[in-house]
This record gives structure tokens, sequence and C-alpha cells, in this order.
């Protein structure tokens, strides 16, 4: 979120039309040809064309539908009909684009567009992921006692329930005036449901009955290093921004500040929140999708998609290199939307969110001068606890957790914390040199 101020000037302008004489009457000039005339919008040097370009541009869309399906494949086709939707619109803004050249049209003063394509041959799969998932992304405005500031979100439910970040709802003690902006333009005020601060999820109702557009969902569980993502936001305040990448690293766990905080954790890790100074206070994990798409302040709560226009992340934070408002450095971080989503509906549930507890103090092995392997290294046991229930005892390294590689202490609790209590997991960990796998069934976090 980020604080804003804006200030406009209007410049001065000054009339000399009280001291400035007449000029004397002259002669009319003969009208001008239409042929030869260029100063009027009507004129044929003006239009001339436009109407060609259109029909012609159309013509090619169909002649070349079917060769662009077959080399290209089904998803080309999309962004091709999608195209052809909006192929009217490529013509009108070639007209636009001739008027605004002779001052008939204002430039930048439109109502907001979602996707603009003014080359449909050219439409990649990019291009038809964001036309079909930009409706379901909304703009967050929030205004606090402390300050006010700005995100996104994603509409999960058609009633109007939008899920974001729970630091992207949080200004100062009292519940923040939150207003929602639509891809198409459209504004609602809004009121938070519900926050989740271990995973720095929340939930906003829109005041309006919708239906809305609701974002597809996809299986954050199936993704592969390599995969391509795309990003949609509001960074630095702009609405509908579109960025591309790959899903650069799976399982990875942070620590950021919590929502209680918002503003920049005083560490690596930040949200993407412009301005600030840094804060240092309570700070959660939280397991990862890391991507190289552009992720910049106001990008919080956004959509991470994958080709098919599913989400697969909730845009989270950014990795720092300790400057304040550096801006992406090719290192973003996204909720998976697996856990993301069930800790949304359970907050719309009114349930609450629910979060794994292991029971059991935990440090990073390395800094163990006697850990042979690194890991979570146990400290201490809590007495009854699921860690003591399994036979785990201090001295112990977590190595892996659900399959999954635990390196550190805070792959281990970002892990636990993303299965509800009363969950049954394995968890293979290390004693005197030997490995033990068992499986352990979590307390819940109160």
């Amino acid at each position: 979120m980020s604080t804003s101020e804006s200030q406009s000037e209007t410049p001065e302008t000054t009339s000399d039309a009280a001291t400035t004489p007449a000029p004397e009457a002259v002669p009319a000039a003969p009208a001008p040809s239409s042929s030869n005339y260029t100063g009027s919008p009507y004129a044929r040097g003006v239009y001339s064309g436009v109407a060609d370009s259109v029909a012609k541009d159309r013509a090619m869309i169909l002649d070349d539908d079917k060769r662009r399906a077959r080399s290209l494949g089904i998803f080309v086709t999309v962004a091709l009909l999608v195209g052809g939707l909006l192929g009217g619109t490529a013509g009108g803004a070639f007209a636009i684009w001739n008027l605004s050249s002779r001052g008939l049209v204002t430039p930048g003063v439109s109502s907001p567009a979602t996707i603009t394509v003014n080359a449909p041959l050219q439409a990649s799969e990019i291009t038809a992921v964001a036309a079909k998932a930009m409706p379901s992304v909304v703009t967050i405005e929030v205004a606090g006692d402390t300050g006010a500031g700005s995100g996104s979100g994603v509409v999960i439910d058609e009633r109007g329930y939008v899920m974001t970040n729970a630091h992207v709802v949080s200004i100062g003690a009292q519940e923040p005036l939150v207003r929602v902006t639509m891809s198409d333009g459209r504004l609602f005020e809004a009121e938070v449901v519900g926050r989740d601060v271990l995973s720095d999820i929340a939930v906003i109702k829109i005041a309006d009955e919708g239906p809305f557009t609701v974002m597809a969902m996809g299986d954050s569980n199936r993704l592969n290093v390599g995969d391509q993502t795309i990003a949609i936001g509001a960074p630095l305040g702009l609405p509908g921004t579109v960025t591309s990448g790959i899903v650069s690293a799976i399982n990875r766990s942070i620590t950021v500040g919590a929502s209680q905080v918002p503003g920049e954790e005083d560490g690596q890790f930040d949200f993407d929140l412009p301005g600030g100074s840094p804060m240092v206070g309570t700070t959660i994990s939280l397991p990862v999708i890391q991507t190289d798409a552009s992720i910049n302040p106001g990008n919080s709560g956004g959509a991470l998609l994958n080709r098919d226009g599913e989400l697969i992340g909730v845009n989270v934070a950014i990795a720092s290199t300790g400057g304040q408002g550096s801006g992406s450095i090719g290192l973003g971080f996204a909720i998976p939307a697996n856990f993301a989503y069930r800790i949304a509906t359970e907050i719309i549930s009114g349930a609450g969110a629910s979060h794994g507890l292991l029971g059991a103090m935990v440090t990073d092995a390395q800094s163990v001068a006697t850990s042979t392997v690194t890991g979570a290294y146990i400290d201490s046991v809590t007495p009854g606890g699921a860690a003591d229930a399994v036979g785990l005892r201090a001295g112990d390294i977590v190595t892996k957790f659900n399959g999954l590689p635990i390196t550190n202490r805070i792959d281990l609790t970002a892990q636990v914390r993303t299965l509800p209590g009363g969950t049954t997991a394995t968890m293979t960990y290390v004693r005197a040199g030997n490995s033990y796998t068992v499986e352990v069934t979590l307390g819940e976090l109160e």
C-alpha cells in the first residue's frame, strides 16, 4: 500500500483581448476543394484508408484463423477470438490516433479499458490470459486513521468477495475505509470481512450483489520450475498492469512483517509497498512461489496466473537490496493459491482460519556446531504436543515434511502453518546419524 499526495497546478492564463485592436476585415477566402484541403477532420487525407484498413485486417483474420490455430494451438485461437471481438476497437484506435495528432481528440482521456488488442494476428498467449483474467482483478484503495494506500485483489465469489493480502487492508487500529475499482472503471465501497495474520490473507466484500466475474482457480501443487507466469495488479497505482515470467522456485519459505506492523520489514524480503520507513516487529513465515515476473509496490494481493489464465498465487512480497523503493529486481513471491483460497473460504464461512501446530521450538541446524545435515534443529518439545506424541526430542533435525525438503526453521514453520489443525503429515528427522520417518497429527494453533 502506498501513501500518496496529489497536487494539481492550473497554469495562469492572460488575455489581452481588451487591449488589442480588432484586425481589419479581410475578404473571405474561397472554399477549398475537399480533394486537397487537409485542415478539416473530415477531409479525405484524414480518413483515407481507415475503412479499407479495417476491412483488410478483418479479411486477414478470417483467412489466417485456421493456419494460426494449427501452428500455435488452441490458446492462441482464444487470443484471436478476443482480437476478433476487439477488431472494431483496433480500427477505432487508428482513427482516434489520426484525429489526436491534429488536436481534435485529447490523448489519454478515456474510460478505463481491460486489454487493448491493436494487432489480433500477433496476439500471444499472454494477451489471451490477460484478457480472460483482467475482469477478476481489482484495485483496492484504503484510508485509515494513520494514512492511506492501495493494493490489488482477486474476485473469488460472484457475490463480490475479494481475496487480497491482510497487510493491504491494515492501516492503524481502526477498520479502514475501503474502495474497489473494477477493470471496467466501476467504483464500489467495500468492507473487510476478516483477516488471517499468519497467512497474510484477507477477504473484503464489495457493497453490491453483482454478479461479479470470478477468477478461475488453478492447482498450485502441480507447478514446475520453469512454468510460465503472468502477474496482474496495480503496481505504483497503475491498474491493469501485466507482466510475465516463469516459476523460478517452488516450496520457497520467507519471513515478512505481520499485518499489525504494515510497512517494509527490516530485512531482505519486503511487502511490495511503496514508501514508508523500515519497521521491526512481529514476523510470519510464509511458503511461497518465487517468480521473475516483475512485481512492484501495489501488486500486493494481485493475481499470479498460469498460461491457462488460472490463479496459482497471490502476490505478496519482493526481494529487496536494502534501498527504499527499489522496486522489482526479478525476485517476487506469491502465496500458493491452494493455501490462500483455503484460508479465504474459511474466513468467508466465519469459522476462522486454521493452522497446524507441531509443538516444538526449532532453530537452523546450520547454526548448531554438532549438526551433520541441514534442516530444522529441535531445541525443545512441548509436553503433550504433536512432536512429543511421535517421540521427537531435543537434538533431532527435521529434514523433510510431507516429502518437501526442510533446510531451516523457516521452512518447517511455513509448511506446518500451511496445513489446518488436525492434519496428519509425514515427517523425516535425523537422530545420531540415522534417519526416521513418522506420521504426525498436527495440533491447532490458537
